[in-house]
């Protein structure tokens, strides 16, 4: 992989972190394809599997498009995203970033590791989500976009109040 474009797409995911941190939801919507898919298949534990990833794709904690994600971001400014009033503190974290050439021309899958966290109010507990995240980029108009983002937690049990977060 040229040292450019790793550099280029690495950039591109710690931008759309900060703008996830920031709250800044409408930029983050300019980041994705108008073809995205944003889905997050559940794990599951199969006793005695080591060697397998123990995801059932079949079954997901959500499956998105860009239209649905930006009627979520739009719902944020409504009086029913109450448990979003006073904004969560969270952070993405992301690291080892593994960029292959796609079959697809112009597009790269690209491989990540993240680590959120969120807490709220003046509550001493921290929630945490971390995994793997699979991605489709491409450049359209000169610029990245996330065309699909697979979305792979670590734990079979979320210990999350709710699944409100962009990750």
């Amino acid at each position: 992989m040229n040292p450019e474009l790793q550099f280029d797409i690495t950039n591109f995911l710690h931008h759309e972190a900060y703008l996830l941190d920031h709250r800044r939801y409408k930029e983050w919507l300019d980041l994705l394809a108008d073809d995205l898919v944003y889905r997050m298949p559940a794990r599951i534990t199969t006793e005695g599997k080591h060697n397998e990833p123990n995801i059932m794709n079949e079954m997901t904690f959500f499956e998105e498009t860009k239209k649905s994600l930006i009627t979520r971001v739009k719902r944020l400014d409504t009086p029913s995203a109450w448990a979003e009033y006073s904004g969560p503190r969270q952070r993405h974290f992301i690291s080892n970033i593994y960029i292959e050439s796609s079959p697809k021309s112009g597009e790269y899958q690209v491989r990540s590791y993240f680590l959120y966290q969120r807490c709220r109010g003046s509550d001493l507990d921290i929630e945490q989500l971390h995994g793997e995240r699979v991605d489709v980029l491409r450049k359209e108009n000169g610029k990245w976009k996330i065309a699909s983002r697979t979305i792979y937690p670590d734990q079979t049990v979320l210990r999350l109040i709710n699944l409100s977060m962009f990750l």
